[in-house]
């Protein structure tokens, strides 16, 4: 596949765009089938191999199948993302290029989670007006230091120490099926952050529509994932 401009836009600023795939739901029943030195079998059993394949955590011929993304998220999330450690990654640095004014700016602000130490929830009585007048203050007044220490002669990988994490960061991230569905099942689950989970949604889809039998397969495993973010 020749690389492809289209990106899906993520949050304010970000995007998802898939830049190469090899394999495919095909791919994964040869790799399977040539256990035993078999081919396809039609479209009804590969597509109940595929589902066998996932249900019982044979897991090894969706290996064979490769995505690459060209993803844009604040760093935030990149550092979330890279958490998951069976795919390759290169991101863009700050030490070789000047940092863009470009920030992860919410909507809406969400309260601590009394009961899970690492989440949050809804709610209403947060005056998003004022907070949000915080929130940018303090990156425009980030952005403005660091441009600041580059104009005295500072080097741009120690100036950029002043930038805030909501920054936003791209990458290359080159995966194959297995892992991929493993970030899907950790990243789409409601216990996950808001800000990747809205990510993971938009990979699903490319998954969905590149490898159908096995998102269907994987669907039907994982029935308790949202479809989407609320």
């Amino acid at each position: 596949m020749q690389e492809t401009n289209e990106k899906i836009n993520v949050l304010d600023k970000g995007f998802v765009r898939l830049v190469d795939f090899m394999g495919g739901d095909q791919r994964a029943v040869q790799s399977a089938r040539v256990s035993f030195g078999a081919v396809s079998k039609g479209e009804e059993l590969d597509k109940r191999l595929i589902k066998y394949l996932m249900q019982h955590a044979h897991h090894t011929p969706f290996e064979h199948c490769y995505f690459q993304f060209h993803i844009c998220c604040p760093i935030f999330v990149a550092r979330q993302w890279m958490r998951h450690r069976w795919g390759s990654y290169n991101e863009v640095s700050a030490r070789y290029t000047e940092v863009k004014d470009e920030f992860y700016i919410p909507d809406t602000f969400r309260g601590q989670d009394t009961k899970n130490k690492q989440g949050s929830v809804p709610d209403s009585q947060l005056d998003n007006t004022a907070l949000r007048k915080i929130y940018e203050d303090s990156v425009e007044a980030s952005y403005a230091a660091y441009h600041k220490l580059i104009e005295a002669g500072v080097a741009r990988e120690m100036a950029r120490g002043v930038l805030p994490v909501c920054q936003y960061t791209q990458f290359y991230w080159s995966v194959n099926a297995r892992s991929l569905f493993n970030f899907l099942c950790l990243r789409m689950d409601k216990h996950a952050q808001k800000e990747i989970r809205v990510y993971a949604d938009e990979i699903a889809k490319i998954v969905a529509e590149k490898m159908p039998w096995s998102w269907e397969a994987f669907e039907e495993l994982n029935k308790q994932l949202p479809l989407g973010s609320e």
